[in-house]
């Protein structure tokens, strides 16, 4: 099991194939981990064709340090960063799962230069918005008054912080255009009931660049784990290295 340490001595966990270039790293979603269908399947991927690969937890999340609710999206755009600039070597591909695409977007934006490309599956930037809007009056009021609420959904129970939902409003991406003048590949399925399928088509408008293109599938979830996605997803991993190596 491999650690790094950030400024705050504190692990995050991670895995690493190594390969040639480009590298490509796996970003999970919330409350997710590097463990996951896509993940596993990207690095089958990567070990067939001789690929650097990188995957992690960030922190709050799988075997890194933390408990979720003490975490932001500063904090999670920090722990990929730290994977960028600390682990992985040359170019990447960033995929990001659902809060990983906008984790990606954050990231690219901030190293544009190591990122040659990015596949964003069920991509969710600024979801953060639909999430507050979500909330009854009565956690508005709780959030407001004790700084923290208890809240489930799609199966999950976990706690929420205010600076949780302030740090995202801070983190909001798609508020100006985006210059990105790579390769982008939005996948999304038609039947995703935790991300809206007008999401890609707001992170279109917003990217200034002739490389961006959206997949729609008629049959998936927001998942994206059963066979023909995988399938979707390591082609468009693929397609990107043809384009730029």
């Amino acid at each position: 099991m491999s650690y790094i340490l950030n400024n705050n001595n504190q692990k995050i966990h991670y895995k690493q194939i190594s390969g040639k270039k480009p590298g490509i790293i796996f970003i999970h979603g919330l409350n997710s981990d590097m463990t996951g269908q896509k993940a596993i399947s990207i690095e089958k991927y990567a070990k067939k064709n001789k690929l650097n690969f990188i995957k992690f937890d960030c922190r709050g999340h799988g075997k890194s340090y933390g408990k979720f609710e003490d975490f932001t999206i500063s904090d999670w755009k920090k722990d990929l960063l730290n994977i960028i600039d600390k682990i992985a070597k040359g170019p990447q591909i960033l995929v990001g799962s659902s809060m990983g695409g906008w984790l990606m977007l954050l990231a690219a934006k901030a190293r544009s230069a190591r990122i040659c490309g990015m596949i964003g599956l069920a991509a969710a930037p600024d979801y953060i918005d639909d999430f507050y809007a979500s909330l009854s009056k009565t956690n508005k009021s709780k959030l407001k008054k004790n700084g923290i609420i208890k809240y489930s959904s799609y199966g999950f129970t976990y706690l929420i912080r205010k600076k949780y939902i302030d740090d995202g409003f801070k983190n909001k991406i798609l508020k100006k255009t985006f210059k990105w003048n790579k390769p982008l590949i939005l996948i999304h399925g038609l039947k995703d009931k935790v991300v809206s399928e007008k999401v890609p088509l707001k992170i279109l408008k917003k990217i200034k660049g002739n490389f961006a293109r959206v997949i729609y599938l008629k049959n998936s979830d927001h998942s994206l784990s059963n066979k023909i996605d995988l399938k979707i997803i390591n082609d468009s991993i693929l397609s990107i290295i043809k384009e730029k190596f």
